[in-house]
């Protein structure tokens, strides 16, 4: 891939541009899976939901609870919490095509009536304050290029008390690695932070941190992975996107995968204070 600074635009072409092959290789779950060691042949999608329910529980949610998924993706996440938690979710997604796939999966579910998806930026929340009780950003913040502006927004429009839960990947490696330079400059990424620098911008933005797992060698670690569900998926995705585009996925995963214990994967929950 490119290396190009990350920009709202770029980044929901970048969907616009994977919302097909994502519910086909994940079921929508865009975001990385969770898998025990190297003998757990759990299914990469249940896998995927794994991180999902991870999330959920971080933050303890509770029936009737509304919340923003900020970066929702196709929207198999928010579905998810919506039929596992009995909660009310609002996603929202920088692209106009996630937006409508998220829409139509969400139709699907015995939720539909609690769920609901707008085309909408984190930097800029079209809601009022105190709205909801709880916000998830499920690799979505990567992609910031200011963490403070959609972290105050989501101080904003969580009601005193309400909980943050942010997963995404972490920087292992120390500060000013050449690596994690790379990584950050081929992926569109804008924030790799490590765990210390995660729970500093959040304490700066005015959230209490209460917990956070770095689980990186069951998420980062395992994601060679994909590569198998590549093969498995083979003649499916070559005959709906070509063999070309088959050969650039996998090449695209060797590569992202090459930072061995350089990257991690944290998850962390937060609060807004009551006060």
């Amino acid at each position: 891939m490119a290396s190009t600074t990350p920009n709202t635009d770029d980044i929901g072409r970048m969907y616009d541009e994977t919302a097909a092959l994502s519910q086909i290789f994940i079921d929508g779950q865009e975001h990385l899976p969770y898998w025990y060691d190297d003998h757990d042949d759990t299914p990469v999608v249940e896998a995927a939901r794994r991180i999902t329910r991870k999330v959920g529980a971080a933050i303890g949610l509770r029936p009737g609870e509304h919340v923003l998924d900020a970066g929702c993706g196709v929207g198999a996440p928010a579905v998810q919490l919506a039929e596992e938690h009995g909660v009310r979710v609002t996603g929202i997604t920088v692209s106009s095509v996630q937006a409508a796939e998220a829409r139509r999966r969400a139709e699907r579910s015995a939720a539909a009536t609690r769920i609901a998806f707008a085309h909408g930026d984190y930097n800029h929340l079209d809601y009022p304050d105190d709205t909801f009780d709880a916000v998830i950003a499920v690799e979505s913040l990567m992609h910031a290029d200011d963490l403070a502006a959609p972290l105050a927004e989501f101080r904003r429009v969580l009601r005193p008390g309400g909980r943050l839960a942010i997963a995404d990947c972490t920087r292992e490696a120390p500060a000013g690695s050449e690596r994690a330079a790379r990584f950050t400059a081929a992926f569109q990424v804008g924030q790799l932070l490590s765990v210390p620098e995660w729970i500093s911008r959040l304490r700066t933005s005015g959230f209490d941190v209460e917990e956070y797992t770095q689980c990186g060698p069951r998420v980062y670690g395992m994601g060679l992975r994909y590569l198998d569900r590549a093969n498995e998926l083979h003649d499916e995705l070559a005959s709906r996107f070509g063999e070309e585009m088959v050969g650039e996925l996998k090449r695209s995963y060797r590569d992202y995968f090459a930072y061995g214990a350089d990257i991690g994967y944290a998850i962390i929950a937060a609060r807004r204070p009551y006060l």
